[in-house]
């Protein structure tokens, strides 16, 4: 088998999982509030990396010296899957995912600011077609006006600001040490966000299984994306991902008789279209050094 087969079923496993988490996200959404799915979630989550951890003998990689870049960090990430699971319970499941596909582009303009990277031109002319992408799904006028979807395009940046955080700390900290930080850290933000009213609603006998399904999914989606990765370079691994997008469009069509909205998904191939041509721009440049 190839790496690239290899890369292809590690992909097929994100997609599932991805979908499964919008799923899961919207079957809890009505009994438990956005703070509390992430409450329950890192809880969950934090068990799952001890164990995993201490059966690979990394747990002697967790340390404290850049607490306070995992501290930025995961307020980024906290606030994108919060806004994330808001906007999954509000709007059509294909324009959350289709803007979800804009975070590469807020990170190419976070980069220069944060790591130092420079704004190439390419990267400027793909952030530009992104935005025009962004127009089409969301088509913003007075009557076409959700807060969902301003949700879903700022979870997208929360998502690009944990993402470039995440690649400062990769310089110094392990997979094993961030995981640690990012469960821990948000189940802290989760207990202060979801008890600020004095009140954090349990889940039901019914919820449970779909708890554990958001906190498994979740971190079995990323290591199978960044396992498809390290397979195969990010220029056969983005088409596959963006398989998630027309996958989540039927998933709503059939669970919840949302329309196929031929916009959404012109406007999510304009966004898919810039962030493949920079990573084909990158990955050129890169071969010819």
């Amino acid at each position: 088998m190839t790496d690239t087969l290899r890369a292809c079923l590690w992909m097929s496993g994100a997609i599932v999982s991805f979908t499964s988490m919008a799923i899961a996200g919207r079957a809890v959404s009505l009994d438990l509030d956005t703070f509390e799915i992430m409450m329950y979630r890192s809880l969950i989550g934090v068990g799952i990396v001890i164990v995993a951890a201490t059966l690979a003998g990394t747990r002697h990689q967790i340390t404290r010296r850049s607490l306070g870049t995992h501290a930025i960090r995961n307020l980024f990430h906290f606030t994108g899957q919060n806004l994330w699971f808001y906007a999954i319970a509000v709007i059509p499941l294909a324009q959350v995912f289709a803007l979800e596909f804009t975070s590469p582009l807020w990170v190419m303009l976070l980069s220069p600011l944060i790591l130092g990277e420079r704004l190439t031109r390419t990267r400027a002319i793909a952030a530009v077609f992104g935005f025009i992408g962004i127009l089409i799904v969301t088509r913003p006028s007075p009557e076409t006006f959700h807060i969902g979807l301003v949700a879903a395009a700022c979870a997208a940046i929360g998502f690009a600001g944990s993402a470039v955080f995440t690649r400062k700390l990769t310089r110094t900290e392990t997979i094993t040490c961030i995981l640690f930080y990012l469960t821990v850290m948000q189940s802290v933000f989760g207990i202060l966000c979801a008890g600020i009213d004095g009140d954090i609603a349990l889940p039901s006998a019914a919820n449970w299984p779909w708890i554990v399904l958001i906190a498994c999914a979740g971190l079995v989606a990323h290591f199978c994306l960044t396992t498809a990765l390290g397979l195969a370079p990010a220029t056969v691994v983005m088409p596959i991902d963006f398989i998630r997008l027309p996958v989540i469009a039927l998933v709503g069509w059939a669970l919840y008789a949302e329309a196929l909205d031929p916009l959404v998904l012109l406007g999510a191939a304009v966004i898919f279209g810039a962030n493949y041509f920079n990573i084909w721009h990158e990955t050129r440049s890169v071969t010819k050094r």
